[in-house]
């Protein structure tokens, strides 16, 4: 079975988006979510940022404080669990949700360069 691409973005669509690499300072438990964390996150230039993510039974405090990840920048703020989320990470996951990877630079690279 051939699954195709759904909801072809036009080029425009990508020049839109703001990838950052980005690395975790801090990590913290948000009460009352088994799946989030709240990430305190160096973007360079950008400066500190608080994200929430949906990651908490993939990873430990240790194996994400000093990480570099991708950070998408200018996605609209949005408040989980009473903290405002100011970006998002990127990761894969496959289709049963069993097993997240964050997407992270193959080398150490400055906080805050531009991916693209």
């Amino acid at each position: 079975m051939t699954i195709g691409i759904q909801n072809i973005a036009e080029f425009s669509d990508w020049e839109k988006i703001d990838l950052r690499v980005a690395q975790i300072k801090a990590v913290e438990e948000i009460e009352g979510s088994d799946k989030l964390l709240k990430l305190t996150i160096d973007v360079g230039e950008l400066g500190e940022r608080i994200i929430c993510a949906g990651i908490k039974d993939f990873y430990t405090e240790a194996e994400l404080i000093g990480k570099k990840i991708i950070y998408f920048s200018n996605l609209k703020p949005r408040k989980l669990r009473g903290v405002e989320s100011k970006g998002m990470l990127l990761a894969a996951s496959n289709s049963e949700h069993s097993q997240v990877v964050l997407i992270s630079p193959e080398a150490d690279i400055e906080n805050g360069v531009r991916i693209g």
